[in-house]
């Protein structure tokens, strides 16, 4: 044992040594890539790597994380989930434990932020993921976007023929390190390959699949989305890397590949090289980094929305707060344009400015609406563009229309509600699903809190004036719905929850619902999804349509072989880990024994804090109940990355 005495005396010592023999500072990780919008997968491991592991930061981030998790609607589905998710069945506390008590090697930060992101994306609910900021404000871009095509009536997996086109709308930034590394990226184009780091490329899909895409229930949808594809982003078309090519974060440096290359019989093997892409806010070295990326700051945590300044606000526009169902596409931070020659060449008609673009094919009789996102910029705006869509589309004499939702994340749930009202007609009635959230202790504090302070939906998502009871009669804001808790069990384990009850949204409908279908449902109107990317607020729209109207849905792509459900994810609301924090701080309840700390650290905690439940089976939620699509087709090179192609063949 060192006393006290001789670890000074050491410690004088070392001084001495150290002013004696001064010892040159070791370089600083996060300074050599400061400034750079791209940069090499191992300079930037070296800078997130640099951060030494702290006890403290893990019991904060991990005592949040639990306290979230009692909010989280289907922790115990996923104790056994239902076939045929059964592969994302998941005992949450146990995993909690283990992340807990283990003993990283590298004793850093990363490796504990990465085990427990790694452990939340595995759950493959996209609304229920920790998203560490000092980690996933990277992407890795591979030169070689994957596709998944037909050819001459066999699938297989290939380097998309557009990749010279499409990477280089990255730019010379990055381009120029691949060229500086002397690697040819441009004659892979088009390439057939035939094995992944060792494995069959459908085998490697699979592992990107189940340890690296997350936000899907059904395995096949995250197969789907291992591959390049097309997309709204913003409110222009882009087309998404794919997870294989562009996975959030950094953990990669390259990818062994055997393939063969266009106008070639050889196979050969090449070690492609990633790049990371900076999604973050700038620094100038190890302690900006932190500064700027790792720490807390004022946007992390939730408020008091009693304060009277914000009230005064509120006040001055006391509209109720807006439900979102959606999930969090990092790759949409760094989204890259579409080539120009796969772009539409349809007439566009009106309504076409933000999230939805509209088009009539040359047959003149079918419209398109591509729905890009629930979550446009101006909610109102939304409802006028697909009002003047449908009436573009009725004055053109179009008489069946095609939807395509590929990669719509979700976005507000009243948005989804909207349009299938206005596709059903108002006759179809109530335009949602019926909801529960979990009624755990403190949520039913949370809810008498409310009701004792007077707290209404123009502050609070808990409070019951955002509900209606199930004949549509909207709740009182003094109403507790959810002490008592109703009896439920999942899983062999009691699960108690809220009273069940209907949305309100009728009430932020800012345009006039026609009484009948402005087309006929049950042939004329198709609903194409391109593949089965459709989540949160999208796949409760989609959803809606199979049970309530039984559109024809269509999944294009997936594993040969392999069913792909036509709903990635769908639950009823997402919170946020400042939106549940709100909630709780609102409610006066912060210093409640039950309560989540404030983060120490920059990130979201996300969750799914209402479920939807199925009108085919009103015990199960729609998330866990297999729906497949009634029509299913290949992408083929004519089809894989061209909309109006797609559309046509659909």
């Amino acid at each position: 044992m060192f006393t006290l005495q001789v670890v000074a005396s050491l410690t004088v010592a070392l001084a001495s040594y150290h002013k004696a023999v001064a010892a040159p500072a070791p370089p600083d990780p996060c300074a050599a890539i400061a400034g750079k919008l791209f940069a090499l997968p191992a300079d930037v491991l070296a800078c997130e790597k640099s951060f030494p592991f702290n006890e403290t930061l893990r019991q904060n981030v991990l005592t949040t994380v639990s306290r979230v998790f009692d909010f989280y609607t289907f922790e115990n589905w996923y104790l056994d989930s239902p076939a045929p998710f059964q592969e994302s069945t998941n005992n949450i506390r146990a995993n909690l434990t283990r992340i807990n008590t283990t003993q990283y090697e590298a004793s850093t930060h990363y490796d504990f932020n990465i085990d427990l992101y790694d452990f939340t994306t595995q759950l493959n609910d996209g609304h229920t993921r920790w998203f560490t900021n000092c980690y996933t404000n990277w992407q890795n871009i591979l030169p070689a976007p994957f596709i998944n095509v037909d050819i001459n009536g066999t699938q297989g997996v290939y380097i998309a023929p557009d990749s010279v086109d499409f990477i280089n709308l990255i730019g010379t930034s990055y381009t120029d390190l691949l060229e500086d590394m002397g690697f040819d990226w441009q004659r892979l184009s088009g390439a057939r390959i035939t094995g992944i780091e060792g494995q069959d490329p459908y085998d490697y899909a699979d592992f990107v699949a189940d340890t690296v895409s997350g936000n899907y229930l059904d395995h096949g949808v995250r197969v789907n989305s291992v591959f390049s594809s097309y997309r709204i982003s913003g409110t222009d078309f882009s087309q998404r890397l794919g997870d294989l090519a562009g996975p959030t974060g950094v953990k990669q440096t390259s990818l062994e590949v055997k393939l063969v290359v266009a106008n070639s019989t050889t196979e050969e093997t090449v070690t492609i090289p990633f790049i990371a892409s900076f999604l973050g806010v700038a620094f100038t070295d190890q302690a900006s980094y932190w500064e700027n990326n790792c720490a807390a700051n004022s946007d992390t945590n939730g408020m008091d929305l009693r304060s009277s300044g914000l009230t005064r606000r509120l006040n001055e526009t006391p509209r109720r707060r807006l439900a979102k169902g959606n999930i969090i596409d990092k790759s949409n931070d760094s989204a890259i344009g579409l080539p120009p020659q796969f772009l539409p060449t349809a007439p566009q008609v009106d309504g076409s400015e933000d999230v939805i673009k509209n088009f009539i094919l040359p047959d003149n009789i079918t419209g398109v609406m591509f729905v890009g996102s629930f979550e446009p910029d101006d909610f109102d705006q939304f409802q006028a563009d697909t009002v003047a869509a449908i009436s573009a589309f009725q004055s053109a004499g179009v008489s069946r229309l095609l939807i395509d939702l590929t990669n719509n994340g979700g976005g507000f749930v009243c948005l989804g509600q909207f349009l299938f009202q206005y596709l059903a007609g108002s006759n179809i009635g109530y335009p949602g699903f019926v909801s529960t959230n979990r009624a755990n202790l403190l949520a039913q504090k949370i809810v008498a809190a409310d009701i004792a302070l007077g707290n209404d939906d123009t502050i609070t998502f808990y409070s019951a004036d955002n509900w209606a009871f199930l004949n549509d009669t909207e709740m009182s804001a003094s109403y507790d719905y959810i002490d008592p808790s109703l009896p439920f069990t999942v899983n062999a384990v009691n699960e108690p929850t809220s009273q069940r009850f209907h949305d309100t949204c009728q009430l932020s409908f800012t345009q006039t619902i026609p009484e009948d279908p402005p087309f006929p449902t049950e042939h004329a109107l198709t609903t194409d999804r391109k593949s089965g990317n459709c989540a949160s607020t999208c796949a409760m729209f989609s959803t809606l349509m199979n049970e309530r109207l039984q559109t024809k849905i269509a999944v294009f792509g997936g594993k040969p072989g392999e069913n792909v459900e036509f709903k990635g994810m769908a639950g009823n609301q997402v919170l946020e880990w400042a939106d549940i924090d709100t909630e709780i701080k609102t409610a006066g309840l912060k210093d409640d024994p039950l309560a989540p700390p404030d983060l120490l650290v920059s990130g979201d905690f996300r969750h799914n804090w209402r479920t939807a439940w199925s009108w085919l089976n009103e015990s199960i939620p729609i998330a866990f109940l297999s729906e497949l699509p009634k029509l299913r087709f290949p992408f083929t090179l004519e089809t894989y990355n061209n909309p109006q192609n797609l559309w046509v063949y659909a």
